[in-house]
């Protein structure tokens, strides 16, 4: 048994000597659940997304659609967007004109919008009319939006619908009759529930349909005649209800031609966590060539330092545009990706792609020790980067801290590339503000690998 705990202690000696295997098995764990608690909400007082951008304009001067407005700015999910900052530096009110350009761009400030159009209620007809433009680059966050959007209009509906009622019910009946009969609705009303009648009217004509009792400290609702106030959700109306009521045109301001957008959604995430577990091996791969005595000779013929690391640089880029290559045109046979459309585009997104994820393997090979180090290493930031990137899960999901972060990593802007050409079909142009991202992201990385190198002892 003294054998055997002499081993023992012997393993846990050698494990933690090991940095890299520490780090696999104690750090990266915990970034990643600590990162995956700050998207969920855990131990957070208010659970769920929060901060979502979502652009509103308000074309109607009712109140109620007013008091709409503030019922979404209200909402802790949507960070409301009702301005337009011009190149002055200046602000004015959006317009549903500007809606269409400003999501169409690159990298936008927001891909949901919500118009309150000038005639939200109607004379010829009861219901409500709204609509939503949309560029619904995820499916979760899709999702998660058009949910929370829609509870809180519905939950604003009944005011709403009141006015649309009242109007209706003039233009049927003339002003004077609406107006007699909601004088004796309010009458019926104050002597079976209390309150005063007048005051109850006037609620009724602005399209308060809650009838709140007006004698009581506290609102209570009139449940005999249809109250939503705090009655019993079994007996309150529902969003089904509200939804035959409501009529929410909807329009996707961009990849409404996609053919096949679910994967087309996700395959850029993929794509950039495949290439960076490649690349980053391949850069280690200067560990065993360095053991097996390779640069010595190399640097004994008329080969210098910088020519190696730029030939390593270039085979990586070469094997990473291959693997992306293929990689696209696997998802158009299997999943319909419009690949070969857009074929001329994506390679140059991938080659700026491959530069970026060929760069920091280098750098992990620069900072590290040995082999095992720089796999550990690159294993913790790919998987950090793939997290915070969005290659997992839609960053808008995430706290406003971590997706100043997001913005940082290659992942991010490698897979706005690939969105931009084959979700949003965009040109050069549009590609150019991303792929000049790209490359001050290689420069740097490589600036730093290049020194860390040459101050190393990689070949000595």
């Amino acid at each position: 048994m003294h054998s055997v705990l002499v081993l023992l202690r012997k393993d846990f000696t050698n494990f933690f000597r090991n940095k890299t295997a520490v780090g696999l098995t104690f750090i990266v764990p915990f970034a990643l659940i600590y990162l995956f608690g700050q998207i969920f909400g855990i131990n957070r007082k208010d659970t769920g997304p929060t901060g979502f951008p979502l652009a509103v304009v308000n074309a109607s001067d009712n109140p109620a659609a007013v008091k709409l407005v503030a019922a979404l700015k209200a909402e802790k999910s949507f960070r409301v967007i009702t301005s337009h900052v011009n190149s002055d530096q200046t602000t004015r009110p959006l317009t549903e004109a500007d809606l269409r350009a400003l999501m169409q761009e690159t990298d936008p400030d927001f891909r949901f919008a919500l118009v309150i159009p000038a005639d939200v209620v109607r004379e010829d007809e009861f219901g409500l009319r709204l609509k939503i433009l949309s560029n619904p680059r995820n499916d979760i966050e899709t999702q998660t939006i058009n949910g929370i959007l829609q509870k809180t209009i519905f939950s604003n509906v009944p005011e709403l619908l009141g006015q649309s009622l009242q109007a209706s019910a003039r233009k049927l009946l003339g002003k004077p009759k609406a107006k007699e009969f909601n004088r004796r609705i309010s009458g019926a009303i104050a002597d079976s529930f209390g309150g005063d009648a007048d005051t109850i009217q006037r609620d009724i004509e602005a399209g308060d349909l809650t009838l709140r009792r007006l004698d009581a400290d506290e609102p209570a609702p009139v449940s005999d005649a249809g109250s939503a106030g705090d009655a019993d959700p079994a007996k309150s109306p529902g969003p089904d209800f509200f939804s035959r009521l409501v009529k929410i045109e909807t329009e996707q301001v961009v990849g409404a031609n996609v053919k096949s957008p679910g994967a087309t959604r996700i395959v850029g995430g993929w794509a950039m966590q495949f290439l960076l577990f490649a690349l980053s091996a391949s850069a280690t791969a200067l560990f065993r060539e360095r053991d097996a005595g390779l640069f010595q000779r190399l640097l004994a013929a008329p080969v210098t330092r910088a020519q190696i690391l730029w030939s390593k640089f270039l085979y990586g880029v070469s094997i990473g545009l291959i693997q992306l290559v293929v990689l696209f045109m696997a998802g158009q046979q299997l999943f319909g990706i419009e690949a070969t459309q857009h074929f001329g585009l994506l390679l140059v997104v991938s080659v700026f792609a491959a530069a970026a994820c060929t760069s920091f393997g280098m750098l992990v090979a620069a900072i590290s020790p040995n082999a095992e180090s720089a796999s550990g290493l690159a294993t913790f930031l790919i998987l950090f980067m793939s997290a915070i990137g969005g290659a997992w899960f839609p960053i808008s999901l995430m706290p406003e801290f971590i997706q100043q972060f997001s913005k940082l990593t290659l992942v991010y802007w490698s897979m706005e590339g690939f969105s931009t050409v084959l979700w949003a079909g965009q040109g050069l142009r549009q590609l150019l503000p991303i792929l000049g991202i790209l490359t001050a992201i290689t420069g740097g990385v490589m600036a730093i690998a290049v020194w860390r190198f040459n101050k190393g002892r990689l070949f000595e």
